[in-house]
């Protein structure tokens, strides 16, 4: 019975943690696109129709050939 009072106490802070990081993580942002990451290791990065390639390399020619190379 007294581990009860140390128990308890110890699992209301944990919930309360955890509720506290699942809150800031979804006012941070987290949450909020979960289908682009797990799509984006689909496709390459040297693919000029892909959204991602044309971001971060913005100095390529548009007229380039869109040809896979393997």
């Amino acid at each position: 019975m007294p581990a009860l009072y140390i128990m308890i106490p110890a699992a209301l802070l944990i919930v309360g943690v955890a509720v506290y990081i699942f809150f800031w993580a979804v006012d941070s942002g987290q949450y909020d696109d979960l289908d682009s990451p797990a799509h984006s290791i689909l496709f390459d990065e040297q693919d000029p129709n892909h959204q991602a390639a044309v971001k971060h390399d913005s100095t390529r020619p548009a007229d380039e050939d869109s040809t896979p190379r393997g």
